[in-house]
C-alpha cells in the first residue's frame, strides 16, 4: 500500500512534468479537454510568478487611487453634456456599492474638481491636466497588459489618445443603458399581461445581469487592450472566468464589510480607506490573472518546449537567433507573406516567450523590422537590411555588441587596456588559436 507521501509526490510530479509528456491524440475527447484546461491553469499560475503580477497589481492600485477622481469626473462631465448627470451618478453609486462609505466623499471630490477647472484662466489648463491624467492611466494599463503578452511596442500616442478617448465617450452611454435596463424591467415590462409568469425568469435574469456585464467588460479588455492580436475565444473564456471571480469577490467583500464591525470600531471613519485599497488591489489582481489566462490559453501549445529554455545557454540562444533570422530571410527571398511570432513558434515548435524576446532583440539591432497591421493588430517581421550583405558573422557581431557597456570602457582605464590587449591577442589567431591561450597569460 502506497504511503500518503508517495501519493502526494506522484500528484506533484504529474502536474509539474508528467502531464506535459502525455500525447493528446491518445486521450479521449473528455480527458483531452480537462488535461488541456489543467495545462492552461498551470501555465497561468506560472505566469503569475514569472510576470510578477502581484507587483503589477500594486502599481495599478497606486495609479487607480490617483486616477479615480479624474476618470469619474470626465465621465460625469460627458454625461452632463447629454443631460444624464444624475442617472450616471446613481449608476456609479450602485456599481460601487461595496464602497458605500466612500462614494459620497469621492463624488464631492469630483464636483469640486470639475468646478476648479471650469473658471478663468485655468479652464484650458485644467482640461488638459484632466485628459492627461486619464490617458496616462490607460497607458499604464496597456503597458501592463503588453508586458504579459511579451509586447515591447505600444500603440502610437495618437492612437492611444483616440482609442482611450473613444472608450471614455462610450462609458457613459454603457452606464446609462445598463441602468435603463433595470428601469425598463421595473416599469414597462411589469405592465405586460402575463408578467407574473415571466417574473421568476426576469428575477433570475436580473441576478445574472451583473455577471453578463462583467463578462462583456472583461472580454473587451482582454481583446482590445493588448497591442497584439488576441483570439476572441481566448478572450471570452478568460473574460467569463475573471468576470465571475470579480463578481463573487464583490459579494464576498460586501458580506465581509458587514461583519467587520470590530475593524470599524478600531479605525472609525478611516476603516473605509484600507478596505478600499484592499478591494482595488485584489480586483486588479483578478484582472491581470484573467489577462495571464488569455495569454496562456492562446499559447499553450508552445509551453512544452518553453520548459527547456528557462536557462538557455548563450550558444543555443545565438543558434535560435540565427535560425529565426534565416526563416524570415527565406520567407522574404521566396516572396511569401512575412512571418509573425505566433507562426514561428507554432510552425517550428519554438517557445513563444523566447521567440518574442529574440525577435525584439533582432529588431533592436536593426537586423529585422516589425511590420504592423492596424486592422487586426497583427505583427510580422521582414529583413531590415540587404539580405545579400547579412552574413552569419555580422549577425553574431551585432548580437554580441548589443546593449550598454561603452561607458564602462571609457571610465575604467584598466578594463579598457585589458580589452585592447585581449583584442590584439585574439586578432593574431593565425599564429595560435584562442583555445590555446590561457587566461592567466593575458
Amino acid at each position: 500500500m502506497a504511503s500518503p507521501i508517495n501519493f502526494f509526490v506522484r500528484i506533484y510530479n504529474f502536474f509539474v512534468s508528467d502531464i506535459w509528456k502525455i500525447a493528446e491524440n491518445e486521450l479521449t475527447r473528455t480527458r483531452r479537454f480537462f488535461y488541456h484546461l489543467i495545462k492552461i491553469i498551470l501555465y497561468a499560475i506560472r505566469g503569475y510568478s514569472t510576470d510578477k503580477l502581484a507587483i503589477k497589481a500594486s502599481a495599478l492600485t497606486y495609479s487607480i487611487l490617483f486616477a479615480v477622481v479624474p476618470v469619474i469626473a470626465i465621465i460625469i462631465a460627458i454625461g452632463r453634456g447629454f443631460g444624464m448627470e444624475t442617472l450616471i451618478e446613481d449608476a456609479l453609486k450602485n456599481t460601487f456599492i461595496a464602497q458605500a462609505n466612500l462614494v459620497p466623499v469621492v463624488m464631492d471630490f469630483v464636483k469640486r474638481y470639475l468646478e476648479s477647472i471650469q473658471g478663468g484662466v485655468f479652464l484650458g489648463v485644467g482640461i488638459v491636466i484632466l485628459l492627461w491624467a486619464v490617458v496616462s492611466f490607460f497607458m499604464q494599463v496597456e503597458d501592463t497588459f503588453n508586458s504579459i503578452w511579451q509586447v515591447k511596442k505600444s500603440r502610437s500616442f495618437l492612437r492611444q489618445f483616440t482609442t482611450y478617448f473613444s472608450i471614455i465617450l462610450i462609458l457613459p452611454v454603457f452606464i446609462v443603458l445598463s441602468s435603463g435596463f433595470s428601469i425598463f424591467v421595473n416599469t414597462t415590462i411589469s405592465q405586460i399581461p402575463g408578467f407574473q409568469i415571466l417574473n421568476p425568469l426576469l428575477k433570475v435574469g436580473a441576478n445574472l445581469l451583473p455577471y453578463l456585464i462583467n463578462w462583456l467588460i472583461f472580454t473587451f479588455m482582454y481583446l482590445f487592450i493588448p497591442n497584439t492580436q488576441v483570439r476572441f475565444i481566448n478572450a471570452l473564456i478568460a473574460g467569463i472566468i475573471a468576470g465571475t471571480a470579480f463578481q463573487l469577490f464583490q459579494i464576498l467583500y460586501i458580506t465581509g464589510q458587514i461583519n467587520l464591525s470590530r475593524y470599524n470600531a478600531v479605525y472609525g471613519g478611516f476603516a473605509a480607506i484600507p478596505l478600499l485599497i484592499l478591494w482595488i488591489r485584489i480586483s486588479c489582481l483578478i484582472v491581470l490573472l484573467g489577462a495571464e489566462l488569455t495569454y496562456a490559453s492562446q499559447n499553450i501549445r508552445n509551453y512544452e518546449s518553453e520548459l527547456d529554455t528557462q536557462n538557455i545557454s548563450i550558444r543555443n540562444r545565438k543558434l535560435i537567433s540565427l535560425y529565426i533570422t534565416y526563416l524570415v530571410i527565406k520567407q522574404f527571398e521566396l516572396q511569401k507573406p512575412p512571418l509573425s511570432s505566433e507562426q514561428i513558434a507554432s510552425d517550428f515548435k519554438l517557445p513563444i516567450r523566447l521567440v518574442n524576446q529574440i525577435l525584439n532583440e533582432l529588431v533592436n539591432i536593426s537586423v529585422l523590422i516589425e511590420v504592423c497591421n492596424d486592422k487586426n493588430k497583427s505583427k510580422s517581421y521582414q529583413p531590415a537590411m540587404d539580405i545579400n550583405q547579412l552574413t552569419v558573422g555580422l549577425l553574431f557581431e551585432k548580437l554580441e555588441s548589443y546593449g550598454t557597456g561603452i561607458t564602462l570602457l571609457k571610465n575604467n582605464e584598466k578594463l579598457k587596456n585589458f580589452w585592447e590587449k585581449t583584442s590584439a591577442v585574439l586578432a593574431a589567431g593565425s599564429k595560435e588559436s584562442s583555445n590555446e591561450i590561457l587566461i592567466k597569460d593575458l
